[in-house]
């Protein structure tokens, strides 16, 4: 019985969480398929170490809806005994419906493999850590990609399974999204990541957060406070309701360090902290702190960088 990973894409290949998923499965089993929604650069794909078999279509598929979705891997998952995924709104999306369908009960986020039916996941904002045991016969499972490393795209020889076209649900279609674009890196697999918050003030004021960033090549990122006040949108925020990221540097402007958003940024390897509260929580955890007004030292740092 061997693992399923289901892996998101970005720009044909995979991300760094689902190279994270990878690494997770083959603590798990050394045989590990791996389901790919687009074939457009399996020959790139097929380069992963550890995993054994591709499954893929002919063609691209767009837009699946999860009850679409979850009809495909209802047929695909019976010869696993773990189905795994990336944590984040790419599983949340179909992995509880799966979970419902299969009489299932899925974990999320995982973060550590004890054995083969034990693992340990965040709860409380991440500042309690739940190990589970899980009795089920096919045990799924979301991993929070920061947790493990990427897989490496080496040596892998992958063998290729083309599936036919899946057949879709008349009772949900696809209607339409709207996507964010921009030049800047991916904020779950950016090295840096400048963040700012509700210190920043208004969304005018956020172009200060946007000059730095550009500057360092970084990605840039946002508390809650920062996307409830209108000051960006919601696709830049990081934390327990938004993305877990774990960048090499990790900027945090404005931001007082509420425990929602130091539960998806802690694990970064180095956190900066720019605040002009002494006491704000967020230098607790930070490796260099600087007290002062943003809007005074951040553009001189950005014009000495």
């Amino acid at each position: 019985m061997s693992c399923l990973v289901i892996a998101e894409l970005e720009n044909g290949i995979l991300n760094r969480p689902s190279l994270a998923t990878v690494s997770a499965a083959a603590e798990l089993n050394a045989d590990i398929d791996l389901l790919v929604f687009d074939p457009d650069k399996i020959e790139e794909i097929k380069k992963i170490n550890n995993v054994k078999k591709i499954i893929t279509f002919k063609k691209r598929l767009n837009n699946l809806v999860a009850e679409d979705l979850v009809k495909l891997l209802k047929e695909v998952i019976s010869n696993y005994k773990y189905i795994l995924a990336p944590s984040g709104t790419f599983s949340k999306n179909f992995i509880p419906r799966l979970g419902a369908v299969l009489n299932l009960q899925p974990l999320s986020d995982v973060i550590k493999i004890h054995d083969k039916n034990t693992f340990d996941r965040p709860i409380y904002a991440g500042n309690a850590i739940a190990t589970i045991r899980s009795k089920d016969d096919t045990i799924i499972l979301t991993i929070r990609g920061t947790a493990f490393p990427p897989a490496k795209q080496e040596s892998g020889e992958a063998q290729v399974e083309i599936l036919p076209e899946p057949t879709t649900d008349d009772n949900s279609k696809f209607i339409s999204k709207e996507i964010t674009k921009s030049e800047r890196p991916d904020l779950t697999s950016a090295k840096i990541i400048v963040s700012g918050g509700r210190g920043v003030g208004s969304k005018e004021n956020f172009q200060i957060i946007e000059q730095l960033a550009d500057k360092l090549n970084a990605a840039i990122g946002a508390s809650r406070a920062a996307v409830d006040a209108g000051y960006i949108s919601n696709d830049y925020q990081v934390g327990q309701t938004g993305k877990v990221v774990a960048p090499e540097l990790y900027i945090a402007i404005g931001i007082s360090g509420a425990i929602q958003h130091l539960a998806g940024m802690k694990d970064s390897k180095v956190i900066v902290a720019i605040n002009k509260d002494e006491d704000a929580p967020i230098f607790q955890i930070a490796d260099y702190g600087l007290v002062g007004d943003l809007f005074t030292m951040i553009p001189e740092i950005t014009k000495e960088i």
